[in-house]
């Protein structure tokens, strides 16, 4: 096992500095710079020398290569830079907003859990049944509404009409954050209930559970303790990607409900050009999506112990 993580982390060494350099060079690709774009934001007017002047002091007139080799030597270093809007330290900014984008994937994975495993379980239990296909409508009505028109929709129910939770978050805190988990969840509850009906079908259908039945063992006996354990390896799959994209911040509803994350952040850091932030940002994502994809390897071992990682002998 431990030579499997250690194989597994080095080679994500490359993968994360190939990451990085794509994505520097397509923020430097992208049409303009922070110094312009700070310029026609404040209105101001000012002479190329003056602009000339602004750009050397940002690094921005070296070569890409002097500048991606300067920016990696200081992000090995912990130095991620200094935000060129705001002037502040990029490492400080991007950890306050954390709290909150951790706080809305808990509670927008909680609801995932919450429903689309029991409805996932239900609609393969009663398949082709009234339950089942009233289930399916509802998970494709779920699956197709855009995430924004949803966020729309709940935030007139439920904070305009009845007036229950606010419009916009103001402060991180759990009322603020139900409305913007629940646009989530809907979502990604629609999506995941079908795959988890998949994956019980496939497994209710295997010799095993006939088996049990003929020798009389209850079938929520096998259900929960056979059935369900054989699926857990679909789940967690579903579950990291789930918890990789939440962490990454979800730009579109963060925006909507003024949630104060790192999607948000993302999103005002490329509208203005603001470099050391998007690279915060992409790394976090890299960074996210491959701990939490090696945590659910090492996690398959723990559920299946069939499943050899890396080669283990029996």
């Amino acid at each position: 096992m431990k030579r499997y993580i250690a194989k597994r982390l080095l080679q994500l060494i490359p993968i994360l500095l190939a990451i990085t350099f794509l994505s520097f060079a397509m923020m430097r690709l992208a049409g303009s710079d922070a110094v312009l774009q700070k310029m026609e934001n404040t209105g101001m007017v000012l002479s190329q020398d003056v602009i000339d002047a602004a750009r050397a002091e940002l690094g921005l007139d070296k070569p890409f290569l002097t500048q991606y080799f300067v920016w990696l030597g200081n992000l090995l270093q912990g130095d991620m830079g200094v935000s060129y809007i705001s002037g502040r330290a990029v490492l400080p900014t991007f950890l306050s907003k954390l709290p909150a984008t951790l706080l809305l994937t808990a509670v927008s994975l909680a609801m995932t859990v919450a429903v689309s495993i029991p409805l996932g379980v239900l609609a393969a239990v009663r398949q082709n049944r009234l339950t089942d296909a009233l289930i399916r409508a509802a998970s494709f009505v779920g699956n197709s509404l855009p995430n924004f028109f949803v966020a729309l929709l709940l935030m007139y129910v439920f904070a305009i009409r009845l007036g229950w939770l606010p419009v916009i978050s103001r402060e991180v805190t759990l009322p603020n954050v139900l409305l913007p988990a629940l646009t989530l969840a809907i979502a990604m509850s629609a999506k995941y209930l079908r795959q988890v009906r998949a994956a019980v079908l496939d497994e209710l259908s295997r010799d095993y559970v006939m088996g049990a039945r003929a020798r009389g063992v209850p079938f929520r006996v096998t259900l929960t303790k056979s059935v369900l354990r054989a699926c857990m390896t679909t789940i967690l799959t579903l579950l990291a990607l789930s918890i990789g994209s939440l962490l990454g911040g979800t730009a579109i509803v963060e925006s909507i409900f003024m949630w104060d994350g790192v999607g948000k952040l993302a999103v005002d850091a490329i509208n203005m050009r603001d470099y050391p932030m998007i690279q915060a940002y992409v790394m976090w994502m890299a960074i996210i999506y491959v701990f939490v994809n090696l945590a659910a390897d090492l996690s398959y071992r723990a559920l299946d112990p069939r499943i050899r990682l890396g080669g283990e002998r029996p």
